[in-house]
């Protein structure tokens, strides 16, 4: 699972620029499904065959990253955000565009660090010149954050955890599964960060009776940290509620006796910020019983994201378990 880990954290997917993660996931996937299809918005989904009921799993490729808005007489770029990302976070940054190049984020002097809006930043890509600056880079490209993975032993540190980790437990579910009792769509999303947009149109052509969303969550486990119940460490984090999504009861109720019956380390989560691709599929149509299983995550929407590997473990055991049981609602 490391090394799992370490190879889609390595790849660049900023929203909207999921080609290169489709095509790892797509080439890992391959011979562990019934069939395996790419829609119009570029989701990828990887069918199981395995009973009456149709149960969707949801990860999203997509990262946050940047995009140039403009570039400067002296050969600097402006740029605006993909996804949620926090200007005061961001200076001497690195970022990598799809081409190779590379740049670091700069900022304009501010007296207060209030005053550091995405407005006052710029990317340094090294150009001496406007001129020079767009052999290399064009108005409208996409950057994603440039850092390395580190193992730490039973914890590990990337960007882009939010949310190949998702991916990687729905990669390895996939795996593990001997006796599927649901029909399994196992879909890896686009576009999550900018609007749940990949989730939404999936769920839509799927239909299914249930989703499931595998995605990170925050943690309440550091110096003054917000008063969240989730810690790195303690297991499986089964979704309560966050922003976008109200677990629908019968979910919760199921994750919670699978985790219980299987003897799987597990912890109630409610995230007073953000949303997943649960919140789009809840939505879909008539409405979908929706719930989502967790991974908790220090450091969250930086390029220094923290999980730990016994959570991750416990995720894919639970995610199984899932697709192993004869699910009627």
């Amino acid at each position: 699972m490391k090394d799992l880990l370490r190879r889609l954290t390595s790849i660049p997917a900023p929203s909207g620029r999921e080609e290169q993660i489709r095509a790892f996931i797509q080439a890992e996937i391959k011979d562990y499904c019934d069939d395996l299809t790419v829609d119009t918005m570029g989701n990828l989904i990887a069918f199981k065959r395995g009973g009456k009921t149709k149960l969707q799993f949801a990860a999203h490729m997509d990262e946050i990253g940047v995009i140039v808005t403009a570039i400067d007489e002296q050969g600097f770029l402006r740029f605006g955000n993909v996804g949620g990302i926090r200007p005061h976070q961001l200076y001497a940054q690195r970022v990598r565009f799809p081409n190779g190049t590379a740049g670091v984020i700069g900022a304009e002097k501010v007296d207060d660090l209030k005053q550091l809006t995405l407005e006052k930043l710029y990317i340094d890509i090294g150009a001496a010149s406007a001129a020079e600056a767009k052999t290399k880079v064009n108005v409208g490209e996409i950057a994603a954050f440039d850092y390395p993975f580190v193992d730490l032993g039973q914890r590990v540190v990337a960007k882009a955890l939010d949310d190949r980790v998702g991916c990687a437990v729905l990669i390895e579910a996939l795996k593990r599964v001997t006796k599927p009792q649901n029909d399994l769509y196992c879909t890896f999303t686009v576009q999550e960060e900018v609007g749940l947009r990949g989730a939404k149109t999936a769920a839509f052509g799927i239909e299914p009776d249930l989703g499931i969303a595998l995605d990170v969550t925050g943690t309440g486990d550091t110096p003054e940290a917000p008063k969240l119940a989730m810690k790195l460490g303690q297991g499986a984090a089964i979704k309560v509620k966050d922003v976008s999504l109200i677990t629908h009861p019968q979910v919760k109720e199921l994750l919670t006796m699978l985790a219980e019956k299987n003897g799987i380390p597990y912890q109630f989560e409610v995230l007073p910020f953000g949303g997943t691709d649960a919140g789009a599929i809840q939505l879909t149509k008539a409405g979908i019983p929706a719930g989502v299983i967790s991974i908790p995550c220090r450091y969250l929407h930086s390029p220094s994201e923290m999980i730990d590997l016994n959570d991750l473990e416990a995720a894919v055991r639970l995610v199984v378990a899932t697709m192993e049981h004869p699910i009627t609602l």
